[in-house]
């Protein structure tokens, strides 16, 4: 607001400008008055709002999502009673069939949620450490019910037809036998029982029914297939419904300082030491976001001499990083190697041997990360680059680590005379396994005696250097993306790995709630929560697409040999095109066509005009959205004018009188 001889002049402010505001306090001063109800605009609404009531009810809308006073919703209500009672008898009863099953579907969503494990510890997290600490658990229950889902496809079309025809057959093959010893070490290599038990590939072997279209082989292929489309769709929808609403907005948009000392405290939290950490949040974010600024003030002084200076440092340390990746992918290939010499030795060190690589993988994922955040630091970033710099880095290694082990082990298994399939779906369940015995160690070993020897010795230098471990969010939320791309890569050749990282994320649950109540404190460096999200989910993507990769892969190279539904010539194509060879004339020609090159410029031309709708929609949603802004500032600024002048003449009648 600019002044001119004592006269407030109210100006427009543009959406983007609409974050702060350089109107006076004496032009806010509000009183007990009827002014808002009184406005033109507000009459304006009002009208509309009643000329709409009047015209059309939309029974589907429940009163209290409608966004008017309470007055107002009484006499909606009293007018709707009115429009039944005029309207016919039929009318009247699809009106009351459309309400009863809108309450009907608010029942069920409510009894569904209630369903969901957890409930109640989740509040509890939320009201203890925020929402930040919670979306990690929601995030891990979601992974636990899609494993579930997995399960319940696997019983179905892998599990049970393979047991039923094991039954009927009297003799097989791969029948378990006396010679096989069982030994606690089996259970975590999965060797001895384990190997010829439903866990891995080598147990589903052709059997009755043993028809061109529905056997074993393609019943275990219908399987797999349901499983990674079911995994892409669903999280393909989780991310473009995280990337929404950041699209949206716009890469501008941001919450002001108001709104997050007015709005942005979390009334689920219940403990005042809790209380204090979200006072502390709100105060590190507060400054974050002014350090930001004096950052972008900071970055314009720089001169020629100083940006020369930096560009050179950010190379060598960019170059420090690559020399970094590249050691871990050394060590990999090293530990693999030694992997494979475990012959000779002790059983205590042959399992050693058997787990050096996911020792050696999880070792280098854990400590890089943290060398990539004190990397960023020296590179003269704002803190928010720096952390999604650091994340970027964290995402390439761990799955360019993945990959490079899965390139080497699958080179290095060519050659071998055991069950290929076996051997790989072995090596993804000691990932899992191992997964779980790190994070029960890290919890109990490290974690909880680190949290003892602050709170028994606090005056010590020791305690004093360590403190208290922090919970950090990203990190945690990438070794659950990690594990799970594990599940997706292995689900193949281990049938049952599904279930198996079902039980893992359902103890892994109450391990980081022990550690997260017990022996952490929120970090302090915080994370956009909606740009984490999406970055999460795309990397979900990212490690699906890679499971799907060296699926094919290892399909192609096994044209013959093997074991298990698809052992010596019955490959994956062998037996698929011998099922399309007893289908009828129109449905082969259908599958031709849809194999052709012209369905595929068909689907291409599709979808070019599907996302180009979506993407228009998406344009004019975001116009829209800046009108509302601008619309808002506009009534607002308005509505301050009218409340000053009325505020002025009361204040003239009383003197007055």
């Amino acid at each position: 607001m600019e002044k001119e001889d004592g006269i407030p002049n109210f100006h427009r402010l543009l959406s983007a400008e609409s974050w702060s505001s350089d109107l006076s306090s004496d032009s806010c001063e509000y009183y007990q008055t009827e002014i808002f109800g009184l406005l033109p605009s507000s009459q304006a609404h009002r009208r509309q709002d009643e000329s709409l009531d009047r015209v059309s009810w939309n029974p589907s809308i429940p009163l209290r999502d409608l966004p008017v006073c309470l007055q107002d919703k009484r006499d909606i209500r009293d007018r709707q009673h009115l429009q039944r009672c005029s309207i016919g008898s039929r009318d009247s009863w699809r009106r009351s069939q459309q309400i009863t099953r809108r309450r009907l579907k608010e029942h069920l969503g409510g009894a569904i949620s209630r369903l969901l494990p957890w409930s109640h510890t989740l509040h509890k997290i939320e009201g203890q450490f925020g929402v930040g600490v919670k979306s990690y658990f929601v995030f891990l229950r979601y992974l636990l019910c899609l494993n579930l889902l997995y399960c319940v496809i696997i019983t179905g079309t892998v599990l049970t037809p393979n047991l039923v025809s094991r039954q009927n057959l009297s003799a097989n093959g791969y029948s378990v036998s006396a010679h096989h010893d069982y030994s606690f070490k089996d259970i975590f290599v999965g060797s001895g029982l384990l190997e010829i038990s439903p866990l891995f590939h080598g147990f589903y072997t052709r059997g009755y029914p043993n028809f061109d279209c529905l056997n074993i082989p393609i019943l275990f292929l219908l399987g797999m297939i349901s499983v990674l489309f079911l995994s892409i769709i669903m999280v393909v929808r989780r991310t473009v419904v995280g990337y929404k609403h950041s699209w949206l907005t716009g890469n501008r948009f941001s919450s002001n300082l108001s709104y997050k000392v007015f709005c942005g405290w979390d009334f689920c939290i219940q403990n005042p030491q809790a209380a204090t950490l979200k006072q502390n949040f709100i105060r590190n974010e507060l400054k974050m976001d002014l350090e930001e600024q004096t950052f972008q003030q900071k970055v314009q002084q720089r001169s020629l001499k100083n940006w020369a200076e930096l560009i050179f440092l950010r190379v060598l340390l960019n170059f420090v990083v690559l020399v970094l990746l590249g050691s871990s992918f050394t060590l990999i290939y090293y530990a693999i190697q030694w992997s494979h010499n475990k012959d000779g030795h002790h059983w205590s060190v042959s399992l050693m041997l058997e787990y050096l690589p996911p020792i050696t993988m999880t070792a280098i994922n854990y400590t890089l990360p943290h060398v990539f955040s004190k990397i960023s630091e020296f590179e003269d970033y704002s803190l928010t680059i720096q952390l999604n710099l650091t994340l970027v880095r964290s995402i390439f290694l761990k799955l360019a680590s993945l990959g490079i082990y899965l390139f080497f082990f699958i080179t290095a298994i060519q050659t071998s005379p055991k069950c290929r399939e076996n051997e790989f779906g072995k090596e993804m369940y000691k990932l899992t396994i191992f997964n779980l015995l790190e994070c029960f160690f890290n919890a109990f070993f490290v974690a909880y005696p680190r949290t003892l020897l602050v709170e028994r010795f606090p005056s010590s230098k020791l305690a004093q250097l360590l403190g208290k471990k922090q919970f950090e969010i990203s990190f945690n939320v990438l070794d659950l993306v990690n594990s799970q791309t594990v599940t997706w890569v292995g689900v193949f050749y281990c049938p049952l790995l599904p279930a198996i990282s079902t039980m893992r994320l359902f103890f892994l649950f109450y391990v980081k709630k022990f550690t997260v109540v017990r022996c952490c404190v929120p970090a302090q460096r915080m994370f956009r929560t909606a740009s984490s999200s999406v970055l999460f989910h795309f990397m979900l993507l990212l490690g699906l697409f890679m499971a799907v990769v060296t699926l094919v892969v290892n399909i192609n190279s096994n044209d013959s040999g093997g074991c298990g539904p698809f052992e010596g010539n019955r490959t994956v194509f062998n037996v698929t095109s011998e099922c399309l060879k007893t289908l009828p004339d129109p449905v082969q020609n259908a599958i031709s066509y849809i194999s052709s090159e012209a369905f595929a410029f068909a689907l291409i031309l599709a979808e070019v005009v599907i996302l180009t709708s979506y993407v228009s929609r998406g344009r004019a949603n975001r116009k829209a959205i800046e009108r509302l802004k601008d619309m808002l500032v506009m009534c607002s600024s308005d509505k301050r004018f009218l409340v000053k002048q009325h505020s002025t003449f009361m204040r003239r009648q009383q003197r007055i009188r």
